[in-house]
C-alpha cells in the first residue's frame, strides 16, 4: 500500500475507533474541508477537527469503511460505506431520532507532508436524511 493511502487508511481507522486524540498525526493542523463535514462547525482551516467531534457525537456506532483506495500522486480517492444511528446532538437535528442510515460517499483527500492536507466529498446526503427522518433544508 502507498505511503499516501495508508495515511487515509490509518485516518479512517482512528474516526472508527473514535480516537479523536489520534487525529493530528493523520490531518494537518490547517486541514481545509471544501464541502463541511457537518453543518455547523466553522469554516475555516482545520475546522475538520471539530467536523469529526461534532459527527461522533451525533452518530453512536458511525462507521466510515473504505470500499476503495486509489491513489495518484498525493490525492487519494476513497469510496465508503458510512453508516450509524443517530444518537446524538445534530446541529440539523438537535433531537436524536434513533435511526439508522447506511450511504455510500466518494471522499477525495490530498496528502502532504504525511497528512491529510484537504477534504472533498460527495456523499448521497438526500438518502442519508430520509433513512433518518430528517426534513430536507429549505432552498435559501
Amino acid at each position: 500500500m502507498s505511503d499516501v493511502k495508508q495515511v487515509v487508511k490509518d485516518f479512517f481507522d482512528a474516526v472508527n475507533e473514535r480516537r479523536l486524540a489520534d487525529l493530528p498525526r493523520y490531518m494537518a493542523a490547517d486541514v481545509i474541508d471544501h464541502n463541511k463535514i457537518i453543518f455547523g462547525e466553522p469554516d475555516e482551516p482545520g475546522a475538520a477537527f471539530d467536523g469529526f467531534r461534532q459527527q461522533l457525537d451525533a452518530f453512536g456506532e458511525v462507521r466510515m469503511e473504505p470500499r476503495q483506495l486509489i491513489a495518484e500522486g498525493d490525492t487519494v480517492v476513497a469510496r465508503l460505506l458510512v453508516s450509524g444511528i443517530h444518537t446524538g446532538y445534530h446541529p440539523r437535528m438537535p433531537r436524536p431520532t434513533h435511526r439508522s442510515f447506511g450511504v455510500e460517499q466518494i471522499w477525495i483527500f490530498t496528502v502532504r507532508d504525511g497528512r491529510i492536507g484537504e477534504i472533498r466529498a460527495v456523499s448521497d446526503r438526500l438518502g442519508m436524511f430520509l433513512q433518518l427522518g430528517w426534513e430536507w433544508p429549505a432552498a435559501a
